[in-house]
């Protein structure tokens, strides 16, 4: 067995804490060796589909037990984890089946129906009794018992996660059971996480960063406390009855927990246990920094940036976070940062430039995705004027990451934009594309139209459809016909009616966002 695989975390962890709990939800709790039971029940059903090595199987179900046992299943075999955030529509969970070639589905009661309206052909497993003819785990713990063994490489394709690319249609990143462990180690190195720890399992596990909560609870033999958001009051409550000590949020979360006023909040120091923060995936206000501090007064507060092709790139140490609240920090250990300008000279201070990451942490690439592997995964000769390479006896790839960011005098990077228009709200990344193919496709009434972002403290940004056409439409006609078709986080904030709308002057084919954002700028 591979030291570099999450199952070697897994019976590591057993060996030595099998009676420690685990995982919390809900006021039950399971203990190492009962998820290490759990876990290998399922592996072993799934090892017995007959499905050939590396097929893909993914995950669609709403936050639970199940779910983590499904996800560390699927990483005990010689299988791939594809997850399926709760909030996609059947028709994208169908394109991404189709992309990547989904063999199985587990997921639960509640989403059985989403899948039955797919047209897919493969196992279908839910974690309760459905009285149909799918598998459950239910009868999985009834009637697999045997011993499971298993060997696990390091270099193994786990995980595909996915994610909007530049096309507007997403675009999976290929992660090995060793990124996964490396950034486990990394992340359990410079927050200094314990054993004794308790970390909050409030964020999806779609994406990295939410999957990364499991593997260092694995790896420091922590506690994760799981929990799905949906009041701030039950969001505190989870945190005062897990006893929660590490508290991973995005900053849409943060807006989230102290959307209602602050009176109502609990008395801080019921939080005292919460000693460490982290936030990624989007950008911090100096409001939500307040709001944390006098809460959780305690509690050191990390501000991360990480990369769709790189786990993560730099961190903000806690001292700082006040001293310069809009930096991402320095790079994380085992990272080298450049800022590159259009002739691949390194920037001067405060000169700004793209972002190159060189060193650990990189993932293996986009499936299937030439063209977005050959944008963003480059020969280490990008760096040619920067770095020695005298010597140089293999070609080493680095992310140039499409983040235009400046480094001040003393090392710190500060985001200033992306190289694409991609648009950034409640910490998902959204393309303006693929809302505007949905029009096209289903509002045949809409003549042209156009999605933008404005900035929103709250969510970071929100999304603006203008649109064009011979009458005006309403705005519930318009959302009822996107929701058919796009997850929540993608809907429209404003919906905008123009007789016509602005044109490129350089290209008439080409409607001009940035005059639109001025006249909605100017109307706000």
């Amino acid at each position: 067995m591979s030291i570099n695989s999450i199952r070697t975390l897994l019976e590591d962890a057993v060996q030595s804490h099998s009676e420690k709990p685990a995982l919390l939800f809900r006021g039950t709790q399971m203990t190492y060796g009962e998820l290490f039971n759990k876990v290998n029940q399922v592996a072993c059903y799934l090892s017995e589909l007959g499905l050939p090595k590396n097929s893909r199987i993914g995950v669609y179900s709403n936050k639970c037990m199940e779910q983590v046992i499904a996800i560390l299943g699927i990483l005990s075999s010689d299988y791939v984890l594809v997850p399926l955030t709760r909030l996609l529509k059947p028709e994208q969970v169908e394109y991404i089946i189709k992309d990547c070639g989904i063999r199985c589905i587990i997921t639960d009661r509640l989403k059985l129906e989403s899948i039955e309206e797919i047209d897919f052909d493969g196992h279908v497993i839910s974690y309760e009794s459905a009285g149909k003819d799918n598998a459950s785990f239910d009868e999985i713990y009834k009637y697999y018992n045997k011993p499971y063994t298993c060997d696990i490489s390091g270099h193994n394709n786990a995980v595909i996660t996915y994610s909007f690319g530049l096309t507007g249609t997403p675009k999976g990143i290929v992660i090995s059971h060793r990124n996964l462990i490396d950034s486990a180690r990394v992340v359990s190195q410079y927050l200094d996480l314990r054993e004794d720890d308790v970390i909050s399992g409030l964020l999806i596990f779609n994406l990295d960063y939410g999957l990364n909560q499991i593997f260092c609870s694995l790896y420091k033999r922590a506690t994760l406390a799981l929990h799905r958001f949906i009041l701030p009051e039950d969001f505190f409550n989870h945190l005062m009855d897990d006893k929660v000590t590490v508290l991973p949020l995005m900053p849409f979360n943060i807006s989230q927990m102290f959307e209602e006023d602050l009176q109502r909040t609990p008395s801080p120091e019921l939080f005292d246990s919460v000693r460490i923060i982290t936030s990624s995936g989007g950008n911090l206000t100096a409001r939500m920094i307040r709001d944390c501090e006098q809460t959780f007064r305690k509690a050191a507060f990390f501000s991360m940036h990480g990369l769709t092709e790189a786990f993560r790139s730099t961190y903000l140490d806690p001292a700082q976070v006040k001293i310069r609240p809009d930096s991402i920090g320095k790079p994380i250990p085992d990272v080298e940062l450049y800022v590159i300008n259009s002739e691949g000279l390194e920037c001067a201070p405060r000169e700004v430039g793209e972002l190159i990451h060189r060193g650990g942490y990189i993932y293996r690439g986009y499936w299937n995705a030439p063209k977005e592997n050959a944008e963003r995964f480059k020969s280490i000769e990008i760096l040619k004027d920067t770095v020695n390479l005298e010597g140089q006896l293999t070609d080493e790839i680095v992310v140039a990451s499409g983040d235009y960011v400046y480094k001040d005098e003393e090392g710190y990077f500060y985001f200033v934009s992306r190289q694409d228009d991609m648009i950034k709200t409640r910490g998902f990344r959204v393309s303006p594309y693929e809302i505007e193919s949905v029009v096209k496709n289903n509002l045949p009434q809409i003549e042209h139209c156009a999605v933008f972002s404005l900035d929103n403290e709250l969510i970071e940004e929100e999304i603006v459809l203008a649109y064009s056409a011979p009458h005006e439409i309403t705005e519930q006609e318009i959302l009822f016909e996107l929701k058919k078709h796009l997850a929540s986080y993608m809907l429209p904030a404003k919906i905008v009616y123009k007789k016509s709308l602005p044109l490129v002057q350089s290209d008439k084919n080409q409607i001009n966002k940035e005059e639109l954002k001025r006249e909605m700028n100017n109307l706000s």
